[in-house]
């Protein structure tokens, strides 16, 4: 592993000897400069790991420095320095986008703790960026997002069946990405200059669905006004997928059985046969072996499906992937929106990361459009997580805020409460409250100064 090179900037000589000494004796490579100006020509010259900086200096200040890096160097990770009772600018820091902050007097071990905790977030975004870049590379998937064991085995899969005529069923929770998958294996294969038709099983009523597949004649029923092309038709020489397919009726899993086994059907309406080169990928939420098992669904059907069967994971299921996740879709709808290229903050992506995301990707992904749309600050996005509208609460009529209260408000002064009740539990010790609410120190102390809680003036019991 390659020494760490980490940019040291304060205006007092003999704190800047002392931090040099002790970071040197575990390990790293320090440079020394006197203010933000030396540093910036520094960061100009050379790349570095990690900057430690002071916030009080003349002239320009460590958090004008911290807006600067960030904007140039958004990869370098920034700790800022402050003195106690300085509550406001480490939150100002946090808020600029700060790794982590310390308040002065520095405890050498919790300095030491801070920036090794920022480096290791900072080799592990790397990596996960490299990663990704090795599986683009590798497979070609442009839009597949994931690095976890899991989802390089089904990138591996996806790859091996891509170029095949075998059918495929998808099988995951809604919102995993599973037409993106479809679309890959399309584009991967011989077919890749045919088109790509999809049709939502569950969206199209009983009594259109067979209308909708394999199309009508001019007057096969009222309102037949004209010829209709199915999607079976459309899709000839490339991919059809029949998304929910565990929602089709028994009558329609009888005619699309008569397909995939000969490739031949009729217009509804119509007397000849129709035959169509076309590779089926099925998906569903539903385990379609038990609803087989159960008698809900054929297992003619089933088995002539379950030629391949590819199952993408829940995003609960790889929580690592979040990050690269949420770097894809801030981009995506910062280009979409015509707004500034932002990232988050770690405490925002610790609650990213600790969410269950019943909804999954699809679901994170309007959350991060939704924070970028709402965004007010040129500096970092806060991305909350959402409440589950579907989340029983018996006194759900009490606890709309009062007229003329803001959403924010209310939100914030409840955040303010059970902040202080943890506080009060911990008879004022912050790290035993920072354990009881499952934050990090740093991240409490950010939201007793964001939200003005005075600890001192705290009544214990």
């Amino acid at each position: 592993m390659s020494v760490p090179r980490i940019l040291v900037v304060d205006d007092d000589k003999a704190v800047r000897t002392v931090l040099k000494v002790n970071l040197s004796k575990n390990g790293m490579d320090v440079t020394l400069a006197a203010n933000p100006a030396e540093a910036l020509e520094l960061l100009h010259v050379a790349p570095y790991d990690l900057v430690l900086t002071d916030v009080k200096m003349p002239g320009a200040t460590g958090l004008e420095l911290l807006e600067r890096a960030r904007a140039a160097w958004p990869d370098t990770p920034v700790v800022v320095m402050t003195g106690y009772g300085s509550v406001a600018d480490a939150v100002q820091a946090m808020k600029t986008g700060a790794a982590d902050y310390i308040i002065k007097p520095i405890a050498k071990d919790e300095l030491l703790l801070i920036i090794r905790r920022a480096l290791e977030q900072r080799a592990l975004k790397a990596e996960l960026l490299l990663l990704r870049k090795e599986v683009q590379e590798k497979f070609g998937f442009e839009n597949l997002i994931g690095t976890t064991p899991a989802m390089l085995s089904l990138y591996e899969d996806v790859a091996a069946v891509a170029d095949t005529s075998a059918t495929v069923l998808l099988q995951g929770p809604t919102g995993t990405g599973k037409e993106l998958l479809a679309q890959a294996i399309h584009y991967r294969s011989r077919r890749t200059h045919g088109h790509f038709v999809r049709v939502n099983c569950a969206a199209i009523p009983e009594a259109l669905l067979e209308s909708e597949l394999f199309g009508h004649e001019k007057g096969a029923f009222t309102g037949a006004i004209r010829q209709h092309r199915g999607k079976f038709e459309q899709a000839d020489g490339g991919t059809l997928l029949l998304d929910e397919i565990g929602e089709i009726d028994p009558f329609m899993q009888v005619k699309l059985l008569r397909v995939l086994e000969n490739g031949e059907f009729a217009r509804v309406g119509g007397t000849g046969h129709i035959t169509a080169d076309v590779r089926v990928i099925a998906s569903t939420n539903k385990d379609l072996a038990k609803e087989a098992q159960k008698g809900r669904f054929r297992k003619d059907l089933f088995y002539r499906l379950n030629v391949v069967a590819l199952l993408v994971p829940a995003l609960r299921q790889r929580r690592e992937d979040i990050p690269l996740l949420v770097d894809h879709f801030l981009k995506k709808y910062a280009k979409r929106n015509d707004r500034p290229v932002l990232s988050t903050s770690p405490q925002s992506m610790e609650q990213l990361m600790a969410y269950e995301w019943p909804g999954n990707v699809r679901q994170l992904e309007h959350t991060v459009e939704r924070a970028v749309i709402l965004n007010r600050s040129n500096t970092l996005i806060e991305i909350e997580v959402p409440r589950d509208p579907f989340e029983e609460d018996e006194q759900r009529g009490d606890i709309l805020p009062p007229l003329g209260t803001t959403l924010q408000d209310a939100l914030a002064q409840h955040e303010r409460t059970v902040l202080i009740a943890a506080l009060k539990e911990a008879m004022g010790v912050q790290a035993r409250a920072a354990r009881r609410l499952g934050l990090s120190r740093s991240n409490l102390n950010y939201r007793i100064g964001r939200l003005g809680i005075q600890v001192k003036d705290i009544e214990y019991d």
